[in-house]
C-alpha cells in the first residue's frame, strides 16, 4: 500500500457531502423497492439487493444504516426508518441463541439509538432509553451463553458449532462490553453470576492467540499479522487443533475481510478497555498485560493489511487467492476490480479503515506519534479511494452504495456480470454499512464533534 502522508480529513469534505447524498438515495430506494418479506437484504445481483438463506446477520446493518444516515445529516426521515424497524423487526435478534452475530445486528440498531440518546442527538423518554438498554443487556447475555471452554479461558463459538472460533466474532464482543457497563451479567446454573466483561476479554485473548499469527513458526505459513478465519478446537479436551477457513481460500492464507474484522475489533476494544479501572483486570494479571496483548494483535493485523494490499489500499479478497499469480506485481499498482482472475473485496477495505484510523488515534494518545501517523494516514488513503468511482456507486438504479464487494467466493455465491470473468460491480449490506460508519467517524473528526465510539455515553 502506498500511504498518502499529506492527506487530511478536511480534504475529504467534498467527497463526504456527495457520499451522504448518494447514501440517502440508496436507503430510500431499498425501502421502497426491496421485497422485505423475502428476508434481510444481503448482497446485490445486477444492482438489486437479494437475500441469502444462511442467517439473518445483515438486518441490523440495513436499519443501522438509516440511523447512521440520520446521525450524519440530521434528516429525521432516516431516524424514523431506523427506529420503527428496530422496534418492529429486530426483537428476534436479541434472543437468537444460534448465532455469533449479536454485535452486528443489535449494536448497529439498539446500540446506535442508545448512543444517540446519550450524546443528546435525539430526544426520548426514560422508558425509551430503558428499552434500548434492556435489549443490549439481554443480547449481551444471550451471546455470552454461546460458550466453549478451552484450556485457557474460552470463546463464543460460531454457528458451525462448539469447536469453531471465528475471527469475525470479535465485533460481537461489543455487545458483551455494553451489557457489562449497563450493569448486567449472565446468570448461570445455581444463580452463578458470570461476568460479561471477563467472557469478552477471554474471547479476545483466544482470538489474539489462535486467530492471529506473529511470525513465530506456528506453521510453515506463519507471517506477522496473518489471520485465520476459523480456529478449530477439540471440544473434548479443549486443545487447539488447526486453522480453517469458511469464506477464504484456505486456513493457511488470509481472508482479507476476516483480517479486517480483527483490525477494527482489536482497535475499538483497546479504546473501550483503556477507560476501565485497573481492578477490572485483576483476574487476568493486570491491565497493562491485557492491553499489551491486544495492541500487539492490532498492530500485527494492521501491518499485514498495509503490506498485502495494492497501492490504493483496496485488497483482493484473499492474500493467497490462486489467481493472483496471473496479475504480476499487483501490490505495486492500484487495485483492479475488473481483472480476469481474482475479485477485489471493497467491503474488507470499508471495515479495515476504521481499524487503521482507531489504532492510529490510540497510538497518538500513547505518545507513539510516528507509528500512529502511519496507520492513520493509511486509513485516510484507503477511505479516500472508496469515495471515488469505481468504488462509490453513482448509478441511481443500483441499490448498493459500495461496489465490488465479495460475500462467499469459495461457494460461488457472488454474481459475475455478463461480460466479466470474476465477481464485480455488486454491493453488500455489511460493506454499505461499514463505509457509512467510516464516513461518520471522519465527518465527526472534520466537524470537531465528539469522537465516535460504540460506547459513547456508556463507558
Amino acid at each position: 500500500m502506498l500511504i498518502d502522508y499529506n492527506l487530511k480529513p478536511e480534504d475529504l469534505k467534498g467527497k463526504l457531502d456527495r457520499f451522504w447524498e448518494l447514501s440517502g438515495e440508496k436507503i430510500l430506494n431499498i425501502e421502497s423497492e426491496y421485497d422485505h418479506t423475502a428476508g434481510a437484504p444481503v448482497f446485490t445481483v445486477d444492482g438489486k439487493y437479494t437475500t441469502r438463506g444462511w442467517t439473518e446477520w445483515t438486518q441490523g446493518f440495513q436499519y443501522g444504516s438509516s440511523i447512521l444516515q440520520f446521525d450524519a445529516t440530521g434528516d429525521e426521515v432516516f431516524l424514523k426508518i431506523g427506529k420503527e424497524n428496530t422496534v418492529k423487526k429486530m426483537a428476534p435478534h436479541i434472543s437468537h441463541a444460534g448465532v455469533h452475530d449479536h454485535g452486528f445486528n443489535n449494536v448497529s440498531t439498539y446500540g446506535n439509538l442508545l448512543r444517540l440518546m446519550k450524546e443528546g442527538k435525539i430526544q426520548g423518554t426514560e422508558w425509551e432509553k430503558n428499552f434500548y438498554e434492556l435489549a443490549l443487556k439481554a443480547s449481551g447475555a444471550v451471546q455470552a451463553s454461546r460458550w466453549s471452554k478451552i484450556n485457557e479461558g474460552g470463546f463464543i463459538y460460531s454457528f458451525n458449532g462448539p469447536h469453531s472460533l471465528f475471527v469475525d466474532t470479535i465485533r460481537s464482543i461489543r455487545v458483551l462490553m455494553l451489557a457489562h457497563k449497563l450493569g448486567h451479567y449472565l446468570p448461570g446454573e445455581n444463580d452463578v453470576h458470570i461476568s460479561l466483561l471477563e467472557r469478552g476479554i477471554d474471547h479476545l485473548l483466544a482470538t489474539a492467540k489462535y486467530a492471529v499469527y506473529y511470525g513465530e513458526d506456528r506453521d510453515s505459513y506463519d507471517e506477522w499479522g496473518r489471520t485465520a478465519h476459523e480456529s478449530v478446537f477439540n471440544i473434548n479436551d479443549g486443545n487447539y487443533r488447526c486453522p480453517n477457513s469458511q469464506q477464504g481460500y484456505t486456513g493457511f492464507s488470509t481472508w482479507m475481510r476476516g483480517l479486517a474484522w480483527a483490525m477494527v475489533g482489536f482497535a475499538e476494544e483497546l479504546e473501550f478497555l483503556d477507560a476501565l479501572p485497573e481492578e477490572d483486570f485483576e483476574t487476568f494479571g493486570g491491565k497493562e498485560i491485557i492491553l499489551g496483548k491486544f495492541l500487539r494483535a492490532a498492530e500485527a493485523t494492521c501491518d499485514f493489511y498495509i503490506e498485502n494490499t495494492p497501492t490504493d489500499g483496496i485488497p483482493y479478497w484473499d492474500s493467497g487467492a490462486p489467481g493472483l499469480v496471473n496479475l504480476g506485481d499487483y501490490l505495486l499498482r492500484q487495485s483492479e476490480p475488473y481483472n480476469d482472475f481474482e475479485p477485489i473485496d471493497s467491503s474488507a477495505a470499508a471495515i479495515a479503515i476504521q481499524g487503521l484510523l482507531r489504532l492510529g488515534d490510540y497510538l497518538h494518545g500513547k505518545g507513539r506519534g510516528e507509528e500512529g501517523s502511519r496507520f492513520w494516514q493509511a486509513g485516510l488513503t484507503a477511505f479516500s479511494r472508496l469515495l471515488e468511482v469505481p468504488y462509490l456507486s453513482v448509478d441511481p438504479s443500483h441499490q448498493g452504495l459500495l461496489l465490488h464487494s465479495i460475500y462467499h467466493r469459495p461457494n460461488g455465491w457472488d454474481n459475475i456480470p455478463k461480460g466479466y470473468k470474476v465477481p464485480c460491480n455488486e454491493s453488500s449490506m455489511w460493506g454499505d454499512y461499514h463505509i457509512r460508519e467510516a464516513a461518520l467517524y471522519i465527518q465527526r473528526v472534520i466537524n470537531q464533534e465528539r469522537y465516535y465510539t460504540f460506547f459513547n455515553g456508556i463507558n
